[in-house]
C-alpha cells in the first residue's frame, strides 16, 4: 500500500513510471519504484507481476509521427 499522498499510480497505470523512487542504484542502472516497477536507465521495465516492457525511448517513436508520405525526419534530406 503506497502511504504518499496522492498515491502513486498503480503499476498496470499508463503513468506508473511516475511513482515514488525507494531505492536507486544508478550505478548498476535499475531504480525501484513504490508501486513495485523496476525501471531501467535504458528506459526498460519490470513489473511486479514479472512482467517486462521493453526499452520505448521518444525517439523510437519519431517515425511514427511524421505525416503519410514523409521519408525523412527534420533537419535531414529526403532519400534518394
Amino acid at each position: 500500500m503506497c502511504p504518499h499522498t496522492p498515491p502513486c499510480p498503480a503499476p498496470s497505470a499508463p503513468d506508473r513510471e511516475a511513482a515514488h523512487t525507494i531505492v536507486s542504484h544508478p550505478e548498476q542502472g535499475w531504480s525501484l519504484l513504490c508501486n513495485g516497477v523496476v525501471i531501467f536507465e535504458d528506459t526498460g521495465e519490470l513489473l511486479p507481476d514479472g512482467a517486462s516492457i521493453a526499452p520505448h525511448r521518444p525517439t523510437d517513436l519519431a517515425a511514427f509521427y511524421r505525416p503519410i508520405g514523409v521519408t525523412h525526419g527534420p533537419g535531414q534530406a529526403p532519400a534518394a
